[in-house]
């Protein structure tokens, strides 16, 4: 049954005084972007100074702004990183990376990987280093950690030779600009977990309100938010393309890298679990699937767990030589909270943008 809706509209008046308010409010915004800027600038090389000149940039999300590099927007700190990254990091035939598109899981991510590959060192969960230990510590970010702040780190202290397992690494980089010998490597593992846009951008979108600093103007509102996503203005993004980048990957080379999706994870965690152990080379023996080990890791790094763990509500981590709460990773972890913030237009707008986007790539998503 049509229902008819009427909207009252009032004049409204503004004031010599309200204009002048707004004014100053505008030029106080405007002085406080340009001061983080300059402040973000002191920390960078020379040589990151110069690039950052040359490349298109956008108004950010949590900085001043994202820059272009390389074909995908990141932070000005973060194209540092990168760069010393692609120069410096040599992969061993062994090593693991983790990859993932901010809010997609990565912390869950992290806590499998470790918990699968170091299950016959610590056999006994009630000793876990997960109870005691953020996942973003026991597997390094590449460019939020370890090659942060233009420094080269000195892996074998990180990871020393008598450690039988393998390197774990994690990452948010594309894979076009992945380091070239991950790249080339026919037995480096690479294993990507793609979460739906709807939820990928609503987890985004609260996880930088909480990070934005206080001297950036206002909190950034859904609606700018959304269409700066729209854009693919977003980080490490678009996201379309960092998707279907190791999309692609693991349809060329699937014995290389393993695509993995949130949503399917959520529903059945112990299959996910056994395709994801026995591609990297640590498969469930009958002997453990009699005993649930499958279920036991599945519930040591379950999201509930993890969140109530009290490192995980009062401890911090480092990240570009800055503390960071790891309260603020875990927020609902669940599928379809975007059905709580997003209008009927914009579901339209980011289906349709979808459906362009992903045409012909065989790749989809389970949104609810």
């Amino acid at each position: 049954m049509p229902c008819s809706t009427t909207i009252t509209t009032t004049s409204m008046v503004i004031t010599p005084t309200q204009s002048t308010k707004q004014h100053q409010k505008f030029v106080a915004g405007a002085i406080a972007v340009e001061e983080k800027e300059e402040e973000e600038f002191k920390l960078l090389s020379q040589e990151c100074k110069e690039l950052l000149l040359s490349l298109p940039k956008e108004k950010g999300w949590r900085t001043p702004f994202l820059y272009q590099f390389e074909g995908f927007w990141c932070q000005s700190k973060q194209i540092q990183s990168i760069i010393s990254f692609q120069k410096h990091f040599k992969s061993k035939e062994s090593d693991v990376i983790l990859a993932t598109i901010p809010k997609s899981g990565t912390t869950w991510l992290k806590a499998l990987i470790f918990a699968i590959i170091n299950r016959k060192r610590y056999s006994n969960t009630q000793n876990h280093p997960l109870l005691n230990s953020n996942p973003h510590d026991l597997v390094p970010f590449l460019e939020y950690k370890l090659y942060s702040n233009n420094q080269v780190p000195d892996l074998s202290n990180v990871f020393p030779d008598d450690h039988d397992q393998p390197r774990t690494f994690a990452t948010h980089v594309p894979y076009p600009s992945l380091e070239e010998s991950i790249q080339n490597s026919e037995n480096v593992k690479i294993v990507y977990l793609c979460r739906n846009p709807f939820d990928t951008f609503i987890s985004s979108w609260h996880f930088i309100n909480k990070l934005r600093p206080e001297s950036l103007p206002d909190k950034l509102s859904l609606e700018d938010a959304f269409k700066m996503y729209c854009n693919g203005v977003v980080g490490f993004g678009p996201f379309w393309e960092h998707m279907l980048g190791y999309w692609n990957e693991s349809l060329k080379k699937p014995e290389k890298v393993l695509f993995l999706k949130y949503e399917d994870m959520k529903e059945d965690i112990v299959s996910n679990l056994k395709e994801l152990a026995s591609f990297l080379g640590f498969p469930f023996s009958v002997e453990e699937e009699r005993e649930n080990v499958t279920e036991e890791i599945a519930k040591l790094c379950s999201f509930e767990k993890l969140k109530e763990l009290e490192v995980n509500k009062s401890g911090k981590a480092m990240t570009f030589s800055k503390q960071f709460e790891n309260r603020l990773l875990f927020r609902k972890g669940i599928v379809g909270d975007w059905v709580n913030y997003l209008n009927p237009s914009m579901v339209n707008q980011l289906s349709q943008l979808m459906e362009e986007k992903f045409e012909g790539s065989s790749l989809s998503f389970k949104v609810l």
